[in-house]
């Protein structure tokens, strides 16, 4: 399988106000290697968590309460509004010379040396705003298509559901039948189509059953684990965004991503405790995770199956 893209832009600053090179183009490249900075929230003994001398006091940003879209690094600790779109990205300090900005599949990475302030990097965010924007749209475009293309919306096509499969079975209005009636009804996902529908008409109508089953699906488990973690959520909203699994906001909206259905019940809940845990801690500071784990001690395994999962989305 072909390493994911990855776009890089380098963008040199002194002390002053932020200002690029002229050599400093916006090219992307497909043989970019940095160190993975997403496997978990960082650890304060870290270099990336680490404060520098610069006279700004280094701490994560609050996350956005309520953002309809955007683009979100599992390891963010910083966020930004560009072009109307929250872009929640990893900032990291390094030995490199100027600010450098990384897409990839997780997201935007930016890094910066221990001399550039916050202020500066957070200027040569909103200065590359629309190549940052640009590249994220890319890669989120390039996710969606491949999920889209990994089912074919045909009477007979395989559908993952809760991590299994199930088999998708045609019934054309009034001919009276669902095509494959002996499969097991637990194996079956059945669609009611006009006669001759194309293949937009059915994938729709499987949509809607796959997203009915997500709302109870998803309910039910909120209402499962919401006092363990001692909350209350007041409403849940089927999501389809193509950037994230779920969200929360403090007045206890759940939105959670309807394409959940299709993966094992594990990584649903994971998702469920995940955004829960949010109405108490709305950031991803130690104190949140460590809410996280009062219900779920193995949620660092459940998150990591989650990242690998073929709906390729990330947490909020």
């Amino acid at each position: 399988m072909r390493a994911p893209l990855q776009f890089v832009l380098d963008f040199f600053t002194g002390g002053d106000p932020v200002q690029p090179a002229p050599s400093a183009s916006v090219a992307p490249t497909a043989d970019a290697r940095v160190p993975d900075v997403s496997s978990g929230p960082a650890s304060p003994s870290s270099p990336s968590a680490s404060v520098p001398s610069t006279g700004d006091q280094e701490t994560p940003l609050a996350q956005p309460e309520d953002s309809p879209w955007g683009f979100t690094h599992p390891a963010a600790n910083r966020h930004a509004q560009l072009q109307s779109v929250t872009v929640s990205y990893r900032f990291e300090r390094s030995r490199r010379k100027s600010i450098g900005f990384l897409v990839g599949a997780d997201g935007l990475v930016v890094r910066a040396p221990n001399w550039v302030t916050l202020r500066e990097v957070d200027a040569a965010v909103q200065e590359k705003g629309a190549w940052i924007v640009a590249k994220l749209q890319q890669f989120k475009e390039r996710q969606t298509e491949q999920f889209q293309k990994a089912i074919e919306w045909r009477h007979g096509a395989e559908v993952p559901f809760l991590g299994r499969t199930v088999q998708l079975c045609v019934l054309e209005r009034g001919v009276g039948r669902v095509l494959g009636q002996d499969i097991p009804p637990e194996q079956v996902l059945p669609v009611t189509v006009p006669p001759g529908a194309s293949v937009t008409q059915v994938r729709d109508a499987a949509q809607a059953w796959l997203k009915k089953q997500a709302k109870v699906l998803f309910e039910e488990r909120l209402h499962h684990f919401a006092p363990l973690l001692g909350v209350r959520w007041q409403k849940l909203s089927l999501s389809s965004a193509s950037t994230r699994w779920g969200s929360a906001r403090n007045d206890g909206h759940i939105r959670l991503n309807w394409r959940l259905i299709h993966l094992p019940i594990s990584q649903i809940d994971y998702v469920v405790v995940h955004e829960l845990a949010h109405l108490r801690e709305m950031n991803h500071s130690p104190r949140f995770w460590e809410t996280v784990g009062e219900v779920m001690p193995d949620y660092a395994e459940r998150r990591k199956a989650l990242r690998q999962a073929p709906v390729d989305l990330k947490e909020d």
